[in-house]
């Protein structure tokens, strides 16, 4: 075998494994905030408060999407496949329950915020296959670290870098549903299909337990 396809199998295998523990490890504490919220409110703990700027260049807060259920995804938009899947799943989902799509607010919230800029960000969210209406959020690294933190949402830089604005970032890969007073719902993974997505999304229109 090619020594040059062996070194990208290698770093496919990599990748792969960076985001499958990122996964694993966003979920279990996912799980855990939720059990641990459960014993006492009822309601898990993710979610809150933030500050970021939209692709209209424009400061909002969680009081602006306050009213309607959100589906809301961390990524960036020089992620070559694992985001670009996550929104496609989101879109697809939205598109089966129809006109009920109209209800839920999507959103886009950039974990690379130093090249997501609100120009960018403006092109990425009206991409082919992605949700309808899709908000892109960015901000400055110290809102998008916090915004991060109340979603128990985990990223770094990737080593894996090419140059100094050529690179990969390294994060979990988690869809979040969120109620319209803000509190957390449900969340999703890579393994969940868009009917998956769907049922729980029509459930909770319906004011039934999204259940997987």
């Amino acid at each position: 075998m090619d020594p040059k396809s062996v070194s990208g199998s290698l770093k496919i295998i990599r990748w792969s494994a960076v985001v499958l523990i990122l996964i694993l490890s966003v979920w279990v504490a996912i799980s855990t905030a939720r059990k641990q919220q459960a014993e006492t409110t009822g309601r898990a703990d993710i979610g809150g408060q933030f500050e970021l700027v939209n692709q209209d260049g424009k400061t909002v807060t969680q009081a602006d999407f306050l009213g309607r259920p959100m589906l809301i995804y961390f990524g960036y938009a020089y992620c070559p496949d694992v985001c670009p899947t996550a929104l496609q799943v989101m879109g697809v989902a939205m598109e089966m329950i129809g006109s009920d799509a109209n209800k839920i607010q999507p959103v886009f919230i950039t974990i690379d915020p130093e090249r997501d800029t609100p120009e960018l960000l403006a092109q990425y969210v009206a991409s082919n296959g992605f949700p309808a209406k899709l908000v892109g959020l960015t901000g400055t690294p110290q809102q998008t670290q916090a915004a991060a933190k109340v979603w128990r949402v985990i990223y770094q830089r990737s080593n894996e870098t090419r140059g100094e604005d050529d690179y990969l970032m390294d994060h979990s890969s988690i869809i979040y549903l969120m109620a319209a007073d803000g509190s957390f719902v449900s969340a999703f993974s890579h393994a969940d299909s868009p009917q998956t997505v769907a049922k729980c999304l029509t459930d909770h229109l319906a004011g039934k337990t999204c259940r997987r």
